[in-house]
């Protein structure tokens, strides 16, 4: 059964259509938050399908973007090539090849291109937070910081 995604609004509210009918209803899911994120539900067309509840801050755009990671202040410097897998106004996510060393807490210096019309090139120091295999989830230190640029970049 193919999962179907809903982001969680401020109010702790989701919009959820049904793939079926289209039809739209608005509910409750701030109960579920830190519990459970993907909801079996079912229309009063009588489809059954799966909701994932996304309760991240802000859009997590999904990309292919290559870049280069070097650790800072680490116990072992190190640093390489990554792939930029997705990118929000307050975080990113990229994979890396190979084994390394990345933990929790550890500061990076991130430097990739977007592939924006204008290629616009980011420098920005983050702070790890999730290390699943060669998949780094990190959160922007200066979220200010070409803050234009990038939310401009996350609309399109």
């Amino acid at each position: 059964m193919k999962i179907h995604k809903s982001f969680v609004k401020t109010n702790n509210t989701a919009s959820i259509r049904c793939p079926s009918c289209s039809r739209m209803k608005n509910i409750a899911v701030g109960k579920f938050r830190n519990v459970i994120h993907t909801l079996k539900t079912r229309c009063s067309c009588n489809c059954n399908f799966l909701v994932s509840l996304d309760f991240r801050r802000h859009y997590r755009k999904p990309t292919n973007i290559t870049g280069t990671y070097s650790l800072i202040d680490a116990p072992s410097p190190g640093g390489g090539s990554m792939q930029v897998i997705n990118i929000s106004r307050s975080g990113i996510g990229f994979s890396i090849s190979g084994i390394h060393a990345i933990t929790v807490g550890q500061k990076a210096l991130l430097t990739f291109q977007l592939d924006d019309r204008k290629q616009t090139e980011l420098s920005k120091q983050v702070i790890v937070r999730s290390v699943m295999q060669n998949t780094i989830g990190c959160e922007f230190i200066d979220h200010s910081q070409f803050e234009k640029d990038l939310g401009f970049y996350l609309q399109h």
